[in-house]
């Protein structure tokens, strides 16, 4: 049994710490012990706590990699130079060398696919990007030859098991009901104005529509409020397990996603993908991350609009073709199963884990 250390920077709600918790929970039935360190504490240190990880909370990384000894260190971070991080687990790697007469490994989920220049990045034996959108663009930019290990494409995990098992089958569900979903952090660089603008022209059009977000803002409840829209919306709380987001996106027939910086990954478009949804998404303009265009195809698993008056078009549209709401919703369920599964990238980890040290010991 190989020990895995996970660090992270925080334990909340945030998508870089959920995809670090599925992938330790991955892991639990594989060669690889996994335990994680984080610098902060936060909600899904509980969770991981629940699953039988060890979890220590601590800001002196040097100290707890070197008294735990690691085989391999994964650390999940932007991209970008982060000497907090870095700078520490360098030192620990060079301090266990010299104790066990090998260095560990360190791999990195490159979560935004950033370029790190910085001496400390080139001790990283793997880099993982979340999306072949990030890895392509990262090669464009920096004009590096993207090779495997050093440099390879695994995607994101989501609990598809919980998710499908608590979701409606699309060969059952009703998608002719004009109910639209949409969830993201309460953040505001998590929002765009297609978020809402398209709500007048569909509202207008079904009486009896309605729109539940997770994550709301203040600019998006003021919005509802000046437009007299409160008896189409609701806003609702945060969720923490992902039995209560499997019954959230249950209720619903269309996945709405709207993000002005776009998505490296889209977790929860993987998820809404899981549960048999048809996902409306857009693009997002310039260098800015474009990754939804990955998992939504337009025309098969969902439909990409590029304005206000091409997203209202498509939740229609949607919402009165049940029968293609239906074969969309099947082919994101299938495609979540096939390439977004949590233990299909816990399978793929494991072997990158086995593959660099292998490579070590040559």
């Amino acid at each position: 049994m190989y020990k895995v250390l996970h660090i992270v920077k925080g334990l909340g709600l945030g998508g870089t710490e959920k995809v670090m918790q599925l992938m330790v929970l991955g892991l639990r039935n594989s060669p690889f012990k996994p335990a994680v360190l984080s610098l902060e504490d936060g909600e899904r240190a509980a969770l991981l706590r629940d699953g039988g990880v060890e979890v220590t909370i601590s800001q002196n990384l040097f100290e707890c990699i070197v008294e735990r000894q690691p085989d391999i260190v994964h650390v999940h971070r932007a991209g970008w130079p982060e000497p907090k991080l870095l700078r520490p687990l360098s030192a620990a790697r060079l301090q266990v060398k010299r104790q066990k007469g090998l260095p560990f490994p360190i791999v990195e989920t490159n979560v935004f696919g950033r370029h790190d220049p910085s001496p400390e990045a080139r001790n990283l034996a793997a880099t993982l990007f979340v999306s072949h959108f990030c890895a392509r663009r990262f090669s464009r930019q920096h004009g590096i030859s993207l090779t495997a290990p050093r440099w390879q494409v695994l995607y994101n995990p989501i609990d598809f098991t919980t998710i499908a098992e608590r979701t409606t089958p699309p060969a059952q569900r009703d998608y002719s009901r004009p109910l639209v979903g949409r969830v993201s952090r309460p953040d505001p660089g998590k929002w765009s104005e297609l978020a809402l603008s398209w709500l007048p022209r569909v509202c207008s059009r079904i009486p009896d529509f309605r729109y539940k977000i997770i994550g709301g803002i203040a600019p998006a409840e003021q919005f509802v409020r000046e437009h007299h829209l409160e008896q189409y919306v609701e806003f609702l709380p945060p969720f923490v397990r992902d039995a209560e987001l499997a019954d959230f996106l249950n209720g619903l027939s269309v996945f709405a996603h709207a993000n002005d910086t776009g998505e490296s990954f889209g977790l929860v478009i993987a998820e809404a993908m899981a549960a048999g949804l048809p996902v409306v998404t857009h693009p997002a303009a310039g260098q800015r991350d474009n990754a939804q265009l990955e998992l939504v195809e337009h025309g098969k698993t969902g439909i990409v609009a590029g304005n206000t008056e091409e997203y209202a078009a498509a939740l229609l549209w949607l919402l009165q073709h049940p029968q293609e709401a239906r074969r969309m919703g099947e082919a994101g369920r299938e495609k979540a199963g096939r390439e977004f599964d949590q233990a299909v990238i816990a399978t793929k980890l494991s072997k990158i884990y086995e593959e660099l040290l292998a490579e070590q010991n040559q």
